[in-house]
């Protein structure tokens, strides 16, 4: 039988090991890299070939129970149910004032209008059905691979809303650092509360900071105030991070008599929206919080991506190709590249698959080593030797066990981390100074020319359905939900779902697989 871990509220099924004991040393998730670096070399290379998939499953189910699969999908949608203001208010909806033909805001005829999605639409989270659990990639929750579907809420325009729009206050904030994409998510917000009809609309300025500083006015938006702002990088309504306390926080929303909250921030930001939209359940008051991820990092559970991340491997593989051109220019060259990446490898991945020039990509969820036969370092003079440069791609959250350890937090209350960019340049300089094999190394970092970039035409697209269907689901009466994309459909999805952990490489994936084979690169342990 396969084993069965209970991490974050999420099973985990080990289809490799077949015995519920397993030895101490052996890592109960293979994204959990942290912990198979404090064990040896064999116990670590069992952690991570091993890999454990993370599906959403109940922790007491029973495989020989006939039923086990209906009562995994009856808990699974249980679970994935969006919280709506009824579930506290006694509310009576009224018909939508969103038409596609009629852009005046009054009632449509709801009956005979097309356009509208169904309060019982799902879309199906999970589209391959597994044959084995040594499948590339398998995903599995029992120990034979079933196939169980799993539905989550499809997002999208209603036919009834919760709100009259004449009377509703909108407020938009954007926490965390920036992002491409930011801008063009407020105007899609905007533009969509003027076709329902709402008249006052509002930014609140540099974050959940706006609520609770003095001398930060809210920003007055409309179509005319938005009109342009995609065209450029950052945010119209500025950003911060960390903020005051939960209680502060609504109790300004409710001075200001603020409605519909749009809350756009990554997984730091989602945790707070969902705290405020518990304070106004306990506190009965009729606002709906909805989030819109944003992440560079694209580490949110359960979503295909989130907006500003294929911007950010544009310009990433853009900062690689330079590095190439650098380092083939020079006499044994190394272009070094550092991009974003706290714990997630995304952006590292998809920009070395991208350029198609690294020949080394490293991410925090994959342990190496620098020296000894087997290290980075060695592997770099085997480059320069056969091929006379290389380039080596790293994510910023890599390595950190070689680094010196940090107490210190930054305003989210993140762990700041050592820098690897400037380790790695540092030691490779070492390394062929000792050698006497002369070597040039050229460090580029990109990070905050890419956070400042225009979102491209793919983030673009997705950051205007995002911010439309923010609106929808606002109106529909749904609140502590976040919008976004999952096997290609937009949905809905509770905001307490999706911040159990974050989202990681999964060094056993397809995608993982793919850019091994792209590098070339030798396992570094």
């Amino acid at each position: 039988m396969a084993s069965i871990y209970n991490i974050n509220g999420a099973t985990l099924i080990n289809p490799r090991q077949r015995s519920l004991h397993s030895s101490g040393d052996v890592c109960p998730l293979s994204s959990d890299y942290s912990r198979c670096r404090k064990v040896g070399r064999q116990a670590r290379n069992r952690c991570f070939p091993s890999i454990i998939r993370a599906v959403v499953a109940k922790p007491e189910l029973d495989f020989s129970d006939p039923n086990w699969k209906r009562q995994f999908q009856e808990e699974f949608a249980n679970r994935f149910n969006l919280p709506h203001l009824r579930d506290h208010l006694d509310l009576k909806p009224r018909p939508t004032t969103f038409s596609h033909k009629n852009r005046s805001p009054q009632p449509v005829d709801c009956v005979s209008a097309n356009g509208y999605v169904n309060d019982d639409d799902r879309a199906l989270l999970k589209v391959i059905k597994f044959a084995s659990p040594n499948s590339a990639g398998a995903e599995c929750i029992d120990p034979d691979c079933s196939w169980v579907e799993t539905w989550v809420h499809r997002a999208g325009p209603r036919k009834q809303i919760y709100f009259e729009p004449d009377q509703v206050k909108a407020g938009i904030i954007t926490c965390g650092g920036l992002c491409p994409g930011l801008n063009d998510v407020i105007r899609q917000i905007v533009f969509t509360l003027e076709i329902y009809g709402v008249k006052k609309i509002f930014g609140i300025p540099y974050g959940f900071r706006g609520f609770f500083e003095e001398g930060l006015a809210e920003v007055p938006l409309s179509r005319a105030v938005v009109q342009n702002i995609n065209l450029q990088g950052g945010s119209l309504l500025g950003v911060s991070r960390g903020g005051a306390s939960v209680s502060d926080i609504v109790d300004s929303i409710q001075a200001r008599g603020i409605d519909i909250l749009f809350v756009l921030g990554g997984n730091g930001t989602h945790a707070g929206a969902n705290a405020i939209h518990n304070e106004c359940r306990k506190r009965k008051m009729k606002v709906s919080v909805v989030c819109v991820p944003k992440t560079i990092d694209n580490d949110i559970l359960l979503m295909d991506k989130t907006f500003g991340f294929d911007t950010a491997v544009e310009e990433a593989q853009r900062a690689i190709n330079s590095a190439y051109i650098e380092a083939r220019s020079a006499y044994h060259g190394i272009g070094l590249v550092k991009l974003m990446g706290r714990s997630s490898g995304f952006i590292a991945m998809h920009a070395s698959l991208s350029s198609g020039q690294t020949d080394v990509c490293l991410i925090p969820e994959v342990p190496f080593k620098l020296e000894g036969p087997y290290g980075v370092l060695q592997h770099l003079e085997h480059l320069i030797q056969t091929k006379g440069s290389a380039v080596l791609c790293v994510a910023e959250g890599a390595g950190q066990d070689l680094l010196e350890k940090s107490n210190a937090t930054d305003a989210s209350g993140n762990v700041v981390l050592g820098d690897i960019g400037v380790h790695l340049q540092q030691q490779i300089k070492k390394y062929f100074k000792s050698t006497g094999f002369p070597a040039d190394v050229k460090y580029i970092d990109p990070t905050y020319m890419i956070r400042a970039c225009r979102a491209n035409a793919s983030d673009a697209i997705l950051c205007t359905v995002l911010g439309q269907n923010a609106v929808h689901g606002a109106f529909a009466g749904f609140s502590g939900i976040t919008v976004g994309i999952c096997n290609t459909h937009y949905v809905y999805l509770p905001i307490s779902e999706v911040i159990t952990s974050p989202r990681y490489v999964d060094p056993n994936s397809r995608m993982w697989h793919r850019c091994l084979t792209s590098t070339g690169q030798p396992d570094f342990m």
